[in-house]
Formats: structure tokens, sequence, C-alpha cells
């Protein structure tokens, strides 16, 4: 009873505090807004190509003439657009000054094509078009001589459909710009809890009712294990908070396992309160204190991909990020939501549970060998 009476005591404290709305709940969720719409670019894996303009200059008269015009009238719907030039030199001149990606040359010799440097990828669209165009060209001229009527007809048959398919090798879905800062900025403010664990024990010495806890019928147990028992419930409120927020708000993808994605959270709420204690009880002033757990916990998010994706890195980079706990936390968040991969969330859940036992074994030896609080 004494525990639950220290543990609500503890709540009621926090949420009077205005400083813990503003860190818990208003800083992750704005954060969260400007990061996921200003980066939204960045998180779009789907490969964009711009409607490729060509320009043709046919000849007077001529068989290959008649057939490019049925052609380019073919595929007049897809995302190659052929346009006839003015003269030879407008379409050359369209294509220097980079106002079209291509120019058609077409001759009773045949054809000339001249590109646009600027982009390959829409000089080679238009290349494997004409190449295309020249192996249907051949069977239509065929055509031409037994049924002159149906050159249209064959031609259009080879620009039915999209001339560019826009597909992605990777068939795993990937969290976009809001997907992925609702999840590090959960985890983030998550693992800040560490900031007010510090005043848990040392805030009672502070305002000097340190005293008053010990003489009265409580045991130090009690009261140690009550404290982190009402931090434990203020964090994890105010997580559900940004994260159904997010979810309901921001339309963030939370996936269709939220026991595993709280399971992750709990425990990583579990390891700041524990880290911040331990601190508090190791250092010996409250400045230095907040200093340690300040750096860690930036540092943790820096490397741990809060702020910004980091790919391919190496070195003593690549050894920082698998140091980073958010690191684990948003690695296994990811896996559970988008691959139903839950094998990293329960390695990553038991992680965290080690080395929050272990600050606690500390803070306790710490607290055992004080006279008070």
């Amino acid at each position: 009873m004494n525990i639950i009476s220290i543990a609500l005591k503890e709540i009621k404290s926090d949420f009077r505090d205005i400083k813990t709305f503003i860190l818990l709940l208003a800083f992750p969720i704005v954060l969260m807004l400007i990061l996921g719409a200003a980066l939204s670019n960045a998180f779009d894996s789907t490969p964009k190509i711009d409607t490729v303009h060509v320009l043709y200059q046919p000849s007077a008269n001529g068989q290959l003439d008649q057939s490019f015009q049925a052609f380019a009238k073919a595929v007049a719907d897809d995302n190659v657009q052929f346009e006839k030039a003015t003269s030879n030199s407008a379409g050359k001149k369209a294509v220097q000054e980079n106002k079209a990606d291509g120019y058609v040359e077409i001759t009773n010799g045949g054809m000339k094509l001249y590109e646009n440097d600027t982009n390959s990828i829409q000089g080679s669209i238009i290349e494997g078009m004409l190449s295309a165009f020249a192996d249907k060209y051949n069977v239509a001229k065929t055509v031409y001589t037994i049924a002159p009527n149906q050159v249209e007809q064959v031609l259009k048959s080879s620009g039915q459909g999209n001339s560019v398919k826009e597909t992605t090798l990777n068939s795993v879905k990937q969290p976009g710009a809001m997907d992925y800062y609702a999840i590090t900025m959960t985890t983030m403010i998550a693992l800040f809890g560490a900031l007010s664990a510090i005043y848990l024990i040392r805030g009672e010495r502070k305002r000097g009712t340190a005293a008053r806890l010990v003489a009265a019928p409580v045991t130090k147990m009690e009261i140690f294990i009550g404290k982190i028992l009402g931090a434990m419930v203020t964090s994890t409120l105010c997580t559900l908070v940004v994260v159904f927020f997010s979810k309901f708000m921001f339309k963030a993808n939370w996936g269709n396992h939220l026991g595993v994605v709280f399971l992750v959270l709990l425990t990583e709420i579990f390891l700041a309160i524990s880290f911040g204690l331990g601190v508090s009880y190791i250092m010996k002033t409250e400045g230095a204190a907040r200093m340690v757990v300040m750096v860690i916990v930036q540092s943790a998010a820096f490397f741990g991909g809060s702020y910004f994706q980091i790919d391919d890195a190496g070195g003593l980079l690549a050894k920082a990020i698998q140091l980073s706990p958010l690191n684990w936390a948003n690695t296994a968040l990811t896996k559970a939501i988008y691959a139903n991969e839950f094998t990293p969330a329960w390695h990553t859940a038991l992680l965290n549970v080690g080395i929050a036992v272990l600050f606690l074994l500390i803070t306790i030896g710490a607290l055992q060998r004080r006279e008070g609080l």
C-alpha cells in the first residue's frame, strides 16, 4: 500500500509540472510534424520519371514518314510525347537548349536521333522506343504492300500500355517520412525519461523532504519501488499519447502488432528511468548528473537515427550506431511493423531489461550505503 501511495504521489507531481507536458508530449509531436513534412521527399523510394518530350521532323513523302506518324499517334497518351518540330534547325536547337529530350529527323533514307545528354534515362527511353519502332516498321512495311490501311493498327499494338513503368525491386514496404519520425521521436522521448529520473530521489533531498520520508513508517525499498513505478506510469502514459496521436492525427503506420511495439517501448522506458537513477547516485552533483545524461541521450539520438537516417556507415560510425539503444529500438520496431520480424524486438527488450537491472543494482547498492535517501 505504501508503494502505491508513493507511486500515485509521484504521478500527480509529474502531471502538475508543465515541463513534463512540454518535454514528453509537445516536443516529440511538434518535431515529428516538422521533420516529417520537411523531409518527406527524402523517404520517397518510388522512382519518378517525367514525361519524355521528343520532337520530330517528317519528310515530305515516304512510307517511313507515314509509319512513324502512326506510331507517334499510337503512343500519344503514354509517358513519351512526340511533337512535330517547325523545322529541322528548330528541333536541333530545342535539344541544345534543353527544351526537348530528343529530336528525330526522318528522311526517306532513315532516321537520325539527336539526344539531350543532360538526362541519360530519357535518352535511353527514346533509344529503346525507336529501336522497337524500327523492328515494328519492318513488319509494317510488309503489311503496307498488302493492306495499307492496316499499318496504323500494326504500329498501335506496340504502343499499348505505358511505355515507362515505375517498378521497385524492394517488395517490402518501407516507412515514409511521417512513419519514420513517428517511431524515432517516440523512442527518443522515451529515453528522455532519464532526465526526469535524475530527480526521483535527488529531488527529495533538494526539497528537504528526504528526511521526512525516511522518518515515516516506510522502508527505503518501498520508497525506491514506488518512485520507479510512478515514473514508469507517467512516462508510459505520455509515450502512449504520442503513439496514438501520430497514428490517428498524422496517419503514421504502427503496424498490426501494437503489443510488440509497446513491449519495446516499455522496456526502453524502464531502461531510461534506471539509467537516470543510476547516474544520479554515481555523480556527486546535480549538474554533473544532468550533463552526463544529456550527452549520452543526445548521442544515442544522433547515432540512432532520430533526426535523420544514417545509411552505409562504416568504421567508428558503424560501431557508435550499434551501441545506441535508440538504434536497437528503431530497428526492432521497423522490422516488426514492416517485415513482421519479431526476433529483433525480443532481443531489444531483453537487452533493455538487462542493462536496466544493472543500473538498478548500482542504485540499490548506493542507497543501502547511505544513511538517508
